[in-house]
């Protein structure tokens, strides 16, 4: 059974491991492909995505048994005063599911903190689009770079 998982800072590894993965981390290429998350950036990043005080942020990994899959996520975007979700399944782990479970958890979790509604920016090449329209999402812009997709959580 998946579950979110609310990480530790030495659990960080995994996502230092997921953003190098060039297979992972494919479908971000239209924003630079792989990220370096070295461990010395690890302490304050956790204080401000998996502690987050001030429920803008949410941050949690996927885990089935003892494995970590993936991780989903969202944020407030000040500039359009939304708030945005992000789901990565470690490649490995992809087309079995979990990504499509993983997004309804996360939009369940932020029902749970008060929010009303999520959104996502997809690369326009992008397969999870797909994914997003499974789980309730609908289209609301689709440009040459991107679709932006919006569930309202009720």
């Amino acid at each position: 059974m998946v579950e979110l998982y609310k990480p530790r800072v030495e659990d960080l590894w995994f996502r230092e491991k997921l953003l190098s993965d060039e297979d992972t981390m494919s479908y971000n290429h239209a924003w630079g492909g792989t990220i370096l998350f070295p461990k010395e950036k690890w302490g304050n990043w956790h204080n401000r995505w998996v502690l987050n005080r001030d429920n803008r942020r949410f941050y949690r990994y996927i885990k089935e048994n003892e494995t970590f899959l993936g991780e989903v996520a969202y944020h407030f975007d000040e500039e359009r005063q939304i708030y945005i979700a992000d789901v990565i399944v470690y490649a490995p782990y992809r087309g079995k599911g979990y990504g499509g479970q993983a997004l309804l958890l996360l939009c369940k979790n932020a029902k749970c903190n008060g929010l009303h509604t999520l959104f996502d920016d997809i690369a326009i090449d992008n397969p999870s689009i797909t994914l997003f329209m499974k789980c309730g999402f609908t289209e609301v812009v689709r440009t040459s770079e991107y679709v932006l997709v919006k569930k309202e959580l009720g």
